[in-house]
């Protein structure tokens, strides 16, 4: 089976919106628990829960975008520094871009 792959925790509002937009085209593993290696599951929802809790974090200390134009600008970045520029191995560096951007990552990524 080729489709995408939707891994979610329990909670059932994530069911109910896989159902009504991506049943049709993708499948869901759904009521992983968060120690998922542990119980022999194969996929696990930890990075995913990780990422969207620093965007929560963001975005509480923002107290809500003014605009849907400054949500997508807020989300690109945050996409770009999580990609490019955060950890010590990033993203792009496992996936083999190559990029040189200099000891300070988020400048060198400014500059190109």
């Amino acid at each position: 089976d080729e489709r995408i792959v939707f891994v979610s925790d329990k909670r059932e509002h994530y069911r109910n919106a896989f159902d009504k937009f991506f049943s049709r085209t993708c499948k869901l593993t759904h009521g992983i628990p968060i120690a998922c290696r542990k119980h022999g599951l194969k996929h696990n929802n930890n990075p995913i829960e990780r990422y969207n809790e620093d965007i929560k974090q963001r975005y509480k200390v923002m107290r809500c975008f003014k605009s849907l134009e400054s949500a997508d600008a807020f989300l690109d970045l945050r996409r770009m520094i999580y990609n490019f520029v955060r950890g010590d191995e990033t993203r792009a560096m496992r996936a083999g871009i190559a990029l040189k951007l200099g000891r300070n990552r988020l400048q060198g990524l400014i500059k190109i």
